[in-house]
């Protein structure tokens, strides 16, 4: 059986110098198990336990792009006396704001006045930048839009801190950095996902494959990025899968945190800077958790692979 426990192994060096003695240089501890990833950077835990079940260099700090509403939709969630049901009036600004980025887009009209809980659903769901901006300009305090944002930003570095995110730190609400310092760890965002999947609501949103829009997008559905839990053929249909975020960016590559229950466990796991990241998911999955019965094996090839979709 393989040890769910995290291996180290530790070494020593001894060099001679010029003067005779002996200087002991310890090697870095090496994370050993879990199967190879294409990513530059990936974790795995259990979700129950928050035990280690695979590390690969999971404390470097690197951009996550769009998994950053994780932790927005978070402070949101936890925010005292939170109204799901509040409306919320779009403004011209946030649709601007896509547009001039080139960011993903939930399509929410002028002037509409989607709930907070729809807003998170086009958050979640194709990566909403324009309904991150709006949770973000209705959540931080200020007179103005500016100085809510940077509230906003500061709540979300606050939780960090609260959660024992200790390589974190945001400077962005949706994980479009304007200086590159919006970094986080996969470690540190395992744990992040761990807490907020404890909210069933979070974890109901993540685990939707689609939602009516209820006429506040120009688009009828918002349809999840996560190809995970989208069925076959356009998606991957992973037995158990329950969520949890996708996130790309040319700096950031491609990032993408999953969630699994299977024979009675749950996994969460984080992959950063991938380039090609569901059949890493895919395989760490089946190697923490036994592939499911009667699933066919995931083929690789050019003809079988699914196209991802980018956010």
């Amino acid at each position: 059986m393989i040890s769910n426990l995290l291996r180290r192994s530790r070494a020593a060096l001894a060099i001679t110098v010029a003067t005779g003695a002996l200087i002991a240089v310890a090697a870095p501890a090496q994370a050993v198990t879990g199967p190879p990833t294409l990513a530059k950077s990936a974790f795995l835990m259990d979700g129950t336990t928050g035990a280690t079940l695979a590390n690969k260099v999971g404390d470097t700090k690197l951009e996550g792009a769009s998994t950053t509403k994780i932790m927005t939709a978070l402070v949101v969630l936890t925010s005292p006396g939170i109204d799901l049901n509040k409306k919320v009036t779009v403004q011209q600004e946030y649709l601007d704001y896509v547009v001039r980025e080139g960011a993903s887009t939930a399509h929410l009209k002028a002037g509409a006045t989607p709930t907070v809980r729809q807003l998170l659903y086009g958050m979640m769901l194709p990566s909403g930048c324009d309904a991150a901006y709006a949770l973000a300009d209705t959540f931080g305090s200020g007179a103005s839009r500016q100085a809510r944002i940077l509230d906003f930003i500061a709540k979300m570095n606050a939780k960090a801190k609260a959660l024992g995110m200790t390589n974190t730190y945001y400077d962005a609400f949706d994980g479009i950095s304007q200086h590159g310092n919006n970094k986080i760890t996969a470690r540190d965002l395992a744990k992040l996902t761990m807490a907020a999947m404890k909210g069933t609501t979070f974890k109901s949103i993540v685990k939707t494959t689609s939602y009516s829009t209820g006429g506040t997008s120009t688009s009828a559905t918002w349809t999840n990025t996560n190809l995970m839990i989208q069925p076959r053929p356009g998606g991957y249909a992973v037995p158990g899968a329950i969520g949890v975020k996708t996130g790309s960016g040319s700096v950031a590559g491609q990032c993408l945190v999953f969630s699994v229950t299977r024979n009675g466990k749950t996994i969460i796991g984080v992959l950063l800077n991938s380039t090609d990241r569901y059949p890493d998911a895919i395989k760490l999955t089946d190697w923490a958790l036994g592939a499911p019965a009667g699933a066919p094996a995931l083929q690789r090839s050019t003809t079988e692979h699914i196209p991802d979709v980018l956010d």
